[in-house]
């Protein structure tokens, strides 16, 4: 959430970066002014009735120490009234928080001055490329081929026992997936990221703290009975750990990793790009999330950027940097750069990463704030990335290391898959 005294002081800043988010937010932001101005007004107000109240009470208390109880009387009758108008107040107060707390929810972050503009993917700037893209024998095939090949995940037993986009792993499939998992936990915790086994259930504050609600409620899992949601990411439950929080800035950056399985309903997808693997409601994810000091968040962002080159490197998949423009990041985020694997059989670049900075956006909402001595505690900043996201690094790794005899596994996981192929 955007900083009230941002929006108050720098309204005009506000409306032209979200514009670059192809947002546009005038109507939002001069209803929050409004609001925010009557807010002030009704708390100044408060703030004298209640200075009133502990006036007249020190008074009464004076007049029935000196015997005087019948002006204290009319006192004390004064000081109710007064009480009675405050309680009132507090009331329509709490009425217009809520009122400007709804507004203030309905605007995105606004984006990094390193954001470029435009509104669709095609707009995306692709920073860096690493990586030989392999030629394959003839007759090689995609991913989803291969899995019923080898009998390593099937896509029809999924429906038949949840419905589409919920894979069964079987065999080396599902060994595979446990042995990057691994992987890549063990390279987060050797880079300093601590280990954490977050819930993959979350409750509302959970979702609001982290943006996710009520911007994608739709896209979420609900349940209704206990009004908890499935996570999209571990981004969720780990950040909000310090939901609520003042840390000491000599405790900056804390740096998490954990990994989960996700749920994302993935309402209107359709179509070619969503065979096999490419788009999953469930799926098996490491991320990565530090909390920093402002002075050094994208500092760390382009750290975190390096962790993930080395992962795919390791993995000895061709990959690609972008940062995304303005209409292809998410509500929250701040700046954002995607890597994509290349997917020989496919040939097409798949999305397997988001490494984001939301500088003081989600931390505003969770009310999560470091202290430098004794100085009054200030809003930290947030970051997370996908270290990785495995359904399309198992799709590539699949296709592109495909040869007559089997799939040939990367030397860096072999030690964890406790094979060199799958055939």
């Amino acid at each position: 959430m955007i900083q009230i005294t941002t929006i108050r002081e720098k309204s005009d800043f506000v409306i032209e970066r979200l514009a670059v988010k192809n947002f546009d937010a005038k109507a939002i932001v001069a209803d929050i002014l409004t609001l925010d101005e009557n807010r002030r007004k009704m708390q100044s107000e408060l703030d004298e009735l209640l200075f009133q109240q502990n006036t007249l009470a020190k008074q009464v208390g004076d007049l029935y120490k000196s015997g005087k109880k019948a002006e204290g009387d009319d006192l004390k009758n004064k000081s109710g009234a007064l009480k009675e108008s405050s309680a009132a107040l507090q009331i329509q107060l709490n009425e217009l928080e809520e009122r400007l707390n709804l507004e203030m929810v309905k605007l995105p972050n606004i984006p990094s001055s390193k954001v470029p503009k435009g509104k669709t993917p095609e707009d995306n700037e692709v920073v860096h490329q690493e990586g030989t893209i392999p030629e394959l024998h003839a007759g090689a095939v995609p991913h989803w081929e291969l899995t019923t090949k080898y009998d390593i995940i099937d896509f029809e037993l999924g429906v038949k026992l949840t419905g589409a986009g919920f894979p069964v792993y079987k065999g080396k499939g599902a060994r595979l997936q446990r042995a990057l998992i691994n992987y890549f936990l063990d390279k987060a915790t050797e880079a300093g990221f601590k280990e954490i086994q977050p819930p993959i259930l979350v409750n509302k504050d959970s979702g609001y703290g982290t943006g996710q609600l009520p911007d994608k409620e739709g896209q979420m899992y609900h349940m209704q009975i206990d009004d908890y949601y499935l996570i999209p990411t571990a981004e969720v439950p780990v950040t909000n750990i310090y939901r609520d929080v003042i840390v000491k800035s000599e405790e900056l950056p804390i740096m998490m990793c954990a990994y989960t399985p996700c749920f994302r309903r993935e309402a209107g997808s359709y179509g070619k790009d969503v065979r096999g693997l490419n788009r999953l409601h469930q799926f098996d994810k490491v991320e990565i999330v530090q909390v920093e000091h402002p002075d050094k968040s994208y500092e760390t962002l382009e750290k975190m950027v390096e962790h993930v080159s080395g992962l795919l490197r390791a993995l000895q998949l061709p990959f690609r940097i972008l940062r995304l423009c303005g209409g292809d990041m998410s509500f929250a985020s701040a700046l954002t750069y995607d890597f994509e694997v290349y997917s020989a059989a496919q040939k097409k670049w798949l999305e397997v990463s988001s490494v984001s900075n939301f500088e003081t956006f989600q931390a505003n909402r969770m009310k999560l704030r470091y202290r430098q001595g004794a100085e009054k505690p200030q809003i930290a900043h947030t970051l997370n990335g996908s270290a990785l996201a495995l359904p399309r690094i198992v799709a590539a790794l699949l296709e592109n290391n495909q040869t007559p005899d089997g799939v040939i596994m990367p030397d860096a996981i072999r030690s964890y898959t406790g094979f060199d192929k799958i055939n």
